[in-house]
Order: structure tokens, then sequence, then C-alpha cells
């Protein structure tokens, strides 16, 4: 969003959950439509905010390949079961975090390169992270930056805040051997670049729409997606033949342009027939079919401004809201938990978060709360699928970007996409 567009602060609301499926509900931009289940692959990435920060700070000095908080030794450093690895957007780094608030003495920071939004794991153990400066890779077995990957297109000096040029949406091939990046260019639409993971260096870039705020990858790893937040679009790139097409995903309109609220943020694949999945508002799904280019809208009901998306392997969806942008009419911040029949649970949340991961089995999704405007916190929301009770635990500097270390999916599944 443009930066005269700022999203006000809204206040955080109880605990609880609400439930609806079909039922009477006042949608203050839309007419209602038919509720949809959602099937697609886990999710293992998710990337930043749509509202400004004011920093354009560059960064004092580049990232060593050292920990910020340096090994003694070159040993592998032990890896606790469910630990997640989140993006430091307030900083330099990723973090290393124990979900289960254990204390902090198991938290180790990274330096990868200035202001990290999205991340994605590899099958190989190497988490890939879109900064400012390039594409970082980080051994999460010995924690220590091993590569950076600069991007071939010029995105001005370095700075950090949401608008700062530089890597945002992130993918990996289903085989692992091609990363998709995003490259945010300041004031003009961005391009998308492919890494080669053994070469480490970049071997293709495409033209793609203003500020791609995520990027996901076909199941059969044949198309790529990048969804242009301020160009209310999502360019498809054949993989094969590095050509592309915009498809707009414009539920409410183009109008405001990049002052407009109603804009798309991230998607996820449906591996049962390919769609993409884009909410908005908590009210809207849209369904997009990169075949005809047709889009569908499915009606949401949890009625707040949102952002990131997660899929479970049952085909749930979860959708994180990060509030209202009207408080006078709209919900506060909440996860929306979509099951495959359509049927929602949306559990309140307390302050902003951004995006989210869920663990394979589905019981447990955890929140960013690192959001790039006041109201952000350094922490997670970690939530009970099944009950709705939810733990902060405290994580990193503005945490944005997660991945569960040992989640990334066999090849060809489609899991890593953005």
């Amino acid at each position: 969003m443009s930066a005269r567009a700022d999203e006000p602060p809204t206040p955080a609301r109880p605990s609880g959950t609400r439930v609806a499926r079909n039922g009477p509900q006042r949608v203050a931009r839309s007419r209602a439509a038919p509720l949809v289940g959602a099937a697609s692959f886990a999710l293992t990435v998710v990337l930043a905010g749509c509202v400004p920060d004011a920093s354009t700070s560059p960064s004092s000095a580049a990232p060593s390949a050292q920990s910020g908080s340096a090994q003694k030794d070159d040993r592998p450093a032990r890896m606790p079961g469910g630990t997640l690895l989140v993006t430091d957007f307030g900083a330099d780094t990723v973090t290393f975090v124990d979900p289960s608030g254990r204390g902090t003495s198991g938290r180790q920071s990274v330096e990868v390169g200035t202001a990290p939004y999205g991340i994605v794991l590899g099958a190989d153990g190497t988490a890939w992270v879109a900064t400012a400066e390039g594409v970082a890779a980080v051994d999460t077995v010995t924690r220590r930056r091993t590569a950076l990957v600069p991007y071939e297109t010029d995105t001005g000096p370095v700075t950090t805040g949401e608008y700062r040029g530089g890597g945002m949406g992130i993918a990996l091939s289903p085989d692992g051997r091609t990363v998709y990046v995003g490259v945010n260019v300041p004031g003009a639409h961005g391009t998308l670049e492919a890494i080669d993971t053994g070469r480490r260096e970049v071997v293709e870039t495409v033209p793609v729409g203003r500020r791609p705020f995520d990027v996901d990858v076909s199941g059969d790893g044949r198309r790529i997606y990048a969804t242009g937040h301020d160009s209310f679009d999502v360019t498809v790139v054949e993989a094969a033949a590095w050509t592309s097409r915009r498809i707009e995903v414009a539920p409410y309109g183009t109008e405001g342009g990049l002052g407009s609220w109603l804009k798309p943020h991230y998607a996820a694949v449906r591996p049962s027939d390919g769609a993409l999945l884009l909410p908005f508002e908590g009210e809207r799904l849209a369904v997009v079919d990169p075949d005809t280019e047709q889009v569908r809208i499915e009606r949401m009901t949890a009625d707040t401004h949102q952002h990131g998306v997660a899929v479970a392997d049952d085909g749930t969806l979860f959708v994180v809201g990060t509030g209202s942008i009207d408080p006078s009419v709209d919900a506060g911040p909440s996860l929306t938990v979509r099951a495959p029949d359509g049927e929602e649970r949306v559990i309140p949340l307390d302050g902003p978060h951004e995006d989210v991961v869920v663990t394979a089995d589905g019981r447990t999704a955890y929140v960013s709360g690192g959001f790039t405007r006041d109201g952000h916190w350094d922490g997670l929301s970690v939530v009970d699928v099944a009950t709705g009770d939810v733990t902060r635990v405290p994580a990193g500097t503005r945490p944005l970007g997660m991945v569960i270390l040992g989640s990334a999916a066999p090849a060809g599944t489609g899991a890593g996409a953005g």
C-alpha cells in the first residue's frame, strides 16, 4: 500500500472462537457467495506485511557468515524437534526459536542480510532467505550463513522498511534445484529471479508485478506464481520457457491504485486442481484458475484485513487477520481456520500478526507478530487449532517469515512455495 494509506491501530480482542458456516453475516464491501473448501500442500514459508515502516536506514555493515551469537566450535548445533527459524525484519538476522517457550537459552541468531522477509526450507536443511541485499543460504545444522547470492535486478540503495528494494516472496522448486524470489524495485514493477541452488547464482529473470509479496510454485514445478501487491495481479511464469502472463486479481476493483487497501497479499496453491487461493478482508476468497485465468469469489467470515495463508495436508486453510481497516465496522486480529467443507472458525489474536505456518499434523499454528507498523511485537502466537487456545512466545526482532525445521516436504509435493 502507499505510504498515504497507513492502516489504523486495532484494539486487542479477548480470547475465544467464533464459528460461522453459510449463515447471515454483514459484509461491508462484498456480496455473499457460497463457501468452498481448500485442499493444498503444507506451506513452509511466510512473507511480510503490507503497511509501511518509516525506517529507510541502510545497513551499517555487510552480514558475515558467522552467527550473531557465535558458535564456540564447528560441531553441528543440536536441533530440537519443532524448532522454528524466523526472519528478523527489524534486524539483519534469522533466529532459531523453541516455540514451547521454555527459556531463551536455545535461541540463536545468524546474520543473513538487511531486513529479511521471506524464507523457505530445502529438504537438505538449507534455508533460503530473501533480504534487501540478496538471497542468503543458511545451513540449519551448523547454523551458519553459507552464501549470499546478489540480485541481478538493480533495486537501488540497501535500506530497511517494507518499501525497501530487494527480495520479498520466495519459493523452492519441488526438486529443490531452483529458488524463486520476487524482487521489489521501489517505484517500479518487480522481477522474478531464479537461483540455481547448486551453483548459487541467478540464472533467469522475468518482469512481474509491483511489490511481489508472495511467490508460489505449482505442484509439478511447471509454473511459478508471483503475487503483485501494488499491481492487483498474479504473474504466471512458465518454468520451461521462462515466459509470463498477468492475471488481474481485484475482487473489489482497482480504484484507489497505490493508495487502495483492497489488494492481494499472499496465495496458496490447491493441489487438487492447481487453483490459487487469495483471501481478502475476511470477506472474499479469490479462487484463480491459472489455465483459464478466471477468478471465482467465495465468501469468508472474519471481517478483518487479511494477509498470510497456509494450507495443511488435509486441505484446511489458515488465514491471518491483521486487524480492521475501520474499527467501527470491522473485526480485530484473528486466525481463520477454514475446513475443507467451508466451515470457518475465527480465533481472535492479541494484536496485529503477519503470517502463519502449521505443523504437519495440523494441530498447531504459529503466527508471526512482527508486523511492519505500530503494534508489532517480537514474538509468535502459538495456536492450539483444536481448542483455540493461544500462547505468546518471544521470538527474534519483528519476526515475519517462518519455517519449521525438519518440515521440508519431499520433492514433487510442491511444498516450500511461498
